[in-house]
């Protein structure tokens, strides 16, 4: 399932937020004064610089896409609100995090209101399968499996999975999982690569025991009921933050991109959904939300 640390949006975005511009008027008038003196002359080119932002900007917001959801006038977006930085909730209850914001940003260049759906995270898949939910965001990786039901937009982030262990645990590499017993958060691809039979790269289902959440699945391991978690790398850092004891293994575990669910065959949407990623990563919007809850460092 995902990941995602400056690293992490890696091919897709690598830019900053675009800047307002000065009004019409305001810039032909500092293109007048420009002309008259030399000394104007850096300001007319600052001048000019910051039109040409605002102009991007104010393509983007007019642009006009038609097309269908669930509910009229409504994105619905399911999720697992319990992946941070991706999504989580706040004190206040309030869903937050980048795969948020950046789905409250597509919905106002499609002109719609945003609504998230919290649920499981296979849950997630399903609804957009059923017609329950327009996208599913949640550090969703591309799979064979899943495009068969499923239609993904172009990549928006890149994920790492990693393993987080005690910090005097045995376990010094992937290869020392095997035996062991591994915490997962259901239904995602560390689930997939775990739960595999060991011919097949995987350490097999005995192995393996999942949990709603990456949340739960680290709580287990305090308490000493599994032995590691595979998760994706941005949630390790925080829940490794947030409990002493704990450490990420150097070796990574799997490297894989994220991508928007939707539904089979919804051309119209996925088509308007990709438009919107490439103008926010053209414009910085995506790396902006990025380094709202990422630190370079």
């Amino acid at each position: 399932m995902k990941k995602l640390t400056a690293v992490l949006l890696a091919s897709v975005m690598a830019f900053s937020l675009a800047a307002c511009g000065a009004t019409s008027s305001e810039s032909t008038a500092s293109e007048s004064s420009s002309a008259a003196s030399d000394a104007s002359s850096e300001a007319s080119s600052e001048d000019t610089s910051s039109e040409a932002a605002s102009d991007g900007a104010s393509s983007a917001e007019t642009a006009s896409y038609d097309v269908e959801t669930v509910e009229d006038g409504v994105l619905i977006m399911s999720t697992n609100a319990a992946f941070p930085p991706y999504e989580m909730t706040n004190d206040a209850g309030e869903y937050e995090g980048i795969d948020v914001d950046m789905a409250t940003e597509i919905a106002n260049r499609l002109g719609l209101e945003l609504q998230i759906d919290d649920m499981d995270f296979d849950a997630a898949l399903l609804a957009v399968q059923t017609g329950k939910s327009d996208i599913a965001m949640a550090g969703i990786t591309v799979t064979e499996d899943r495009l068969v039901n499923m239609d993904f937009s172009n990549t928006y982030a890149n994920g790492v999975q990693v393993v987080i262990v005690p910090e005097d645990s045995d376990i010094a590499s992937i290869d020392d999982l095997n035996g062991k017993m591994i915490g997962v958060q259901r239904g995602t691809t560390g689930d997939m690569y775990c739960s595999a039979d060991p011919e097949d790269g995987g350490y097999g289902e005995d192995n393996v025991t999942k949990f709603d959440n990456g949340l739960t699945a680290v709580q287990n391991l305090i308490s000493g009921k599994v032995d590691a978690v595979v998760i994706d790398n941005a949630p390790a850092q925080e829940f490794v933050a947030a409990n002493p004891g704990l450490k990420i293994l150097d070796t990574t575990f799997a490297d894989e991109d994220y991508a928007i669910g939707v539904a089979k065959g919804n051309t119209q949407l996925l088509d308007a959904i990709n438009s919107i990623l490439a103008e926010m990563e053209a414009d910085g919007t995506t790396q902006a939300i990025i380094d709202k809850y990422i630190s370079a460092d």
